[in-house]
C-alpha cells in the first residue's frame, strides 16, 4: 500500500484540527482558538461530519459544541447503512445515580440564577447527597469508593472535570445538559426508581 504523500493529501483546512479534536470529545468556549474556529467554520464542518452521518452541535449561547451519532431513521437512503462511529454504552448503577444527582444540580443551579458562570460542587456535599440513596448502615467506605468509581467514568466522559489543581471540588460541565435533556432525564428517572427497589429487594 503506497503511503500517502504531501502532494496526494486535500489541502489542510482552517478546521482540520478543530475536526480531529470533535471526534476526540467536545470543543468548549474556555478553549479560546478551537472554539473560535469552530464558530467561524459550522457550515464546512456541518457538510464534513455530515458524510459520515455525524451531526454537529454547537451552543453558542451554553459555550460547548460536540458530535451526535443521527439516528438510522433521520438519514436518507446508502446513509443508514454506514457504520456507526459512537455507541451507546450503558453507565453501572452508581454511574446513573451520579448523572441524576449532577444534571438535578445543573438544573438547581441555573434556576437560581447565579452569577457564577460555572456550577461547582464539593466532594462532601457530594457525598452527602449521595449517602441519601443508601441504607444507613452502609459501609462509609464503600459508598466513597463508589462514589470515586462513578465520578472517574463521568470525568472520562467529559460530564465533570475537577475543579483547581489542589481541591476536592467539582465542575458539572453544561455538556451533561445536552447529553442529558429534560425529558430523557424524567425516563432515567423512572428506570433508576425501579432499579433501586429491585436492588433493595434483593438486599
Amino acid at each position: 500500500m503506497d503511503t500517502p504523500t504531501q502532494d496526494s493529501l486535500p489541502e489542510y483546512r482552517e478546521w482540520s484540527d478543530v475536526a480531529v479534536r470533535l471526534f476526540q470529545g467536545v470543543v468548549y468556549l474556555e478553549d479560546g482558538k478551537p472554539w473560535d474556529v469552530v464558530l467561524r467554520n459550522i457550515t464546512p464542518l456541518e457538510e464534513y461530519f455530515g458524510r459520515v452521518g455525524l451531526q454537529l452541535v454547537v451552543d453558542e449561547t451554553e459555550g460547548f459544541g460536540f458530535l451526535r451519532q443521527l439516528q438510522s431513521e433521520d438519514l436518507p437512503d446508502k446513509y443508514d447503512e454506514l457504520p456507526k462511529m459512537f455507541r451507546r454504552s450503558r453507565l453501572s448503577y452508581d454511574a446513573t445515580l451520579l448523572t441524576i444527582m449532577l444534571r438535578e444540580e445543573l438544573r438547581r443551579f441555573e434556576e437560581e440564577e447565579v452569577h457564577d458562570q460555572r456550577c461547582v460542587i464539593s466532594s462532601d456535599a457530594l457525598f452527602e447527597q449521595w449517602k441519601a440513596f443508601f441504607p444507613r448502615d452502609e459501609d462509609e467506605l464503600k459508598l466513597r469508593k463508589g462514589l470515586s468509581a462513578a465520578i472517574r467514568t463521568l470525568e472520562g466522559l467529559k460530564f465533570v472535570r475537577r475543579f483547581g489543581k489542589d481541591t476536592d471540588d467539582w465542575e458539572v460541565r453544561r455538556i451533561l445538559k445536552a447529553r442529558l435533556i429534560a425529558a430523557d432525564l424524567e425516563a432515567v428517572k423512572v428506570q433508576f426508581v425501579d432499579a433501586m427497589k429491585r436492588r433493595k429487594e434483593s438486599g
